[in-house]
């Protein structure tokens, strides 16, 4: 313990044994002893500099660090070499592939395997035997530096390598079936051979390391100090050249993990893909707002969208879709239910996605607007389908339940004999009469999907034969239209004379400041009613028959209820209504409140299912 000491005659009692560390409070303990017994000794060493690791320890330490990282280096050149290599080339000879495509996968291996086992290894063993009389590993890593031109060989050919192996492995069940058999073997260490095949890649950056960690406990005035310096200084210039072989290795790394957790099904493992973001994040639903957990996995030019996997040992994902960074849009978006939500659409799809936490949201948006301006492919900031991109891009679909009527015919829902369906090319909520047209879209691989009769018009050149339309008794303003122009709108609990209450979506455009419009929902093209503000007397005094938070509008016999989700709200619709009915155009008020009476651009946000 501090402060204790160590005797000559303590240690001469103790024979001069080493202890491990559990030993070293009884040690202390009986020293402590000793020295009372014995009084003060003019050679007393402070116990603590006796188990402190000296400078010649820590240099002993480095150069069996280097010993044993050496050993396992070698075994898997060896495994390289000796096993995959020649099993191969074995094969290869038979003529079941060319012996040719092996030859160019392991490139120089058997040179740098002969190297390093027959040469470089015994040298490193021998030293360590008799590293009291030469503590030196300078001398021994100078063999090292003429033999660095078979590793710039070896990395320069590596991504070609990586490409033959995949082509080779789809192409040649023979060939899979030998690399295969191998990696299931104990030696292999469940890691496959593209992961081996790296280990010569970053080894000389691992002697840097080691090197420079030597020196800095090697004094000055050593004499293994100019040696190890110099090997330094050539081993490190390989290293540089190295770095973005080293970069490219880290991701291949990365691109092998994500294969297989996929299942090794999926094409990603290429030179050209690079690993930039991965995550979890809720998906939501198009057709309701549930949201369903999905694992997202961002390339430099694709997005895998993931569904996670319940299964032992076996994938951990199964890709649903990929959508190409090319053409790739991507935007926040605001949703009544769900916070943290954004956008994600592609040529092949489109998705509302929920994050964690803003700023993870934040960050998904900027990486993914990171990698469309570094390719040239600015970002842009809609996501609307206009007439050239219809069919060639995956719609957003509207919810249904931010419609109730057809957004074409303008008929009602119903369960049984007018129910939603979707457009496939321009997203809108339709009745069957209004989707019974199929059409081919080249976002979907130019499958036949059923389209609205005005996207089937555009995308086909054809006019289809409409039947008689009915007089509509209330103005055709659509409610998406005017949410992001409006005064005030958001949902309002209605009730009207004796009838019972419900939900519908009130909106006070600023084109028409004096009129309240009554929807169905967000999304409806047709109110179901008007209220000409004018002249209407406003009532907020509670009655025992009503709602909380609730409010009238009276004129005559008429008499309209409306009840908000909180006093708060209540209290910024009357403001804007007690203007309107003096005529005046109220003005519109600020954005204070989280439940969303200004326009709510997430009525427009949606994404398309699963």
């Amino acid at each position: 313990e501090p402060g204790s000491v160590v005797t000559p005659q303590a240690l001469h009692h103790s024979g001069g044994a080493l202890f491990t560390p559990s030993s070293y409070r009884n040690m202390a303990m009986s020293m402590q002893y000793a020295s009372s017994q014995l009084g003060p000794q003019p050679t007393d060493i402070p116990l603590s500099s006796v188990f402190q690791e000296t400078n010649e320890q820590k240099l002993h330490k480095i150069a069996n660090e280097l010993l044993k990282t050496e050993r396992a280096y070698v075994t898997r050149l060896n495994l390289l070499d000796q096993v995959f290599c020649a099993k191969l080339m074995e094969e290869a000879l038979k003529g079941t592939f060319p012996v040719d495509v092996v030859k160019n996968i392991f490139s120089n291996i058997s040179s740098i395997n002969t190297f390093h086992s027959q040469f470089l290894l015994p040298d490193l063993e021998k030293r360590m035997g008799e590293w009291e009389s030469t503590p030196r590993l300078g001398d021994i890593l100078q063999k090292l530096t003429p033999f660095l031109k078979m590793y710039a060989e070896y990395v320069k050919n590596f991504d070609k390598a990586m490409e033959l192996l995949k082509q080779w492995t789809d192409r040649s069940p023979q060939f899979k079936a030998i690399i295969q058999d191998i990696q299931s073997q104990e030696a292999c260490g469940c890691l496959t051979l593209q992961h081996h095949m790296l280990e010569p890649v970053q080894r000389v950056p691992r002697y840097e390391m080691l090197l420079k960690d030597y020196l800095k406990k090697l004094p000055q005035d050593d004499p293994d100090h100019r040696d190890a310096e110099k090997s330094l200084n050539i081993i490190a210039m390989a290293a540089t050249h190295s770095n973005s072989a080293i970069r490219k290795s880290e991701n291949l790394k990365k691109l092998l993990e994500i294969y297989e957790m996929l299942g090794e099904e999926e094409d990603i493992v290429n030179a050209s893909n690079e690993f930039i973001k991965e995550g979890h994040i809720l998906k939501l639903a198009a057709r309701n707002t549930s949201a369903m957990e999905r694992y997202l996995f961002l390339f430099n030019n694709m997005l895998l969208y993931c569904v996670p996997k319940f299964s032992l040992g076996g994938p951990k994902y199964t890709v649903r879709t990929r959508i190409g960074i090319e053409g790739m849009k991507v935007l926040g978006t605001t949703n009544e239910d769900y916070p943290h939500t954004f956008q994600v659409s592609g040529k092949e799809r489109t998705l509302e996605l929920q994050a964690s936490s803003e700023p993870d949201k934040d960050n998904w948006i900027k990486v993914h607007n990171h990698i469309l301006i570094d390719l040239h492919l600015f970002p842009v900031c809609s996501a609307d389908l206009g007439t050239a991109e219809l069919g060639k891009r995956a719609p957003r679909w509207i919810r249904d339940n931010e419609v109730t009527m057809c957004m074409k015919c303008k008929e009602s829902f119903n369960a049984l004999t007018r129910r939603r369906h979707h457009c496939r090319a321009c997203g809108y909520v339709v009745c069957w009469k209004c989707s019974d047209n199929k059409v081919a879209l080249e976002y979907d691989s130019n499958k036949i999907n059923k389209v609205c009769k005005d996207c089937y018009s555009i995308l086909t050149g054809e006019e289809k034969a409409e039947g008689k339309k009915k007089a509509l008794l209330c103005p055709q303003i659509e409610a998406a239209q005017f949410s992001g122009s409006s005064i005030m709108c958001g949902f309002l609990q209605y009730c009207e004379k004796n009838k019972p209450w419900g939900k519908v979506w009130c909106l006070i455009p600023e084109k028409e400041a004096l009129v309240l419009y009554l929807y169905g929902a967000p999304q409806d093209v047709k109110a179901q009613s008007t209220i000409p503000l004018l002249g209407y007397s406003v009532e907020d005094s509670p009655r025992p028959a009503d709602l909380p938070a609730s409010f009238r509008l009276s004129q005559s016999k008429s008499v309209h209820s409306f009840a908000a989700e909180s006093d708060e709200l209540k209290q910024r619709w009357l403001k804007v209504i007690r203007v309107a009915v003096t005529g005046e155009v109220p003005e519109c008020p600020p954005p204070n409140d989280a439940t969303g009476t200004m326009a709510i651009d997430g009525a427009q946000e949606t994404s398309s299912d699963s």
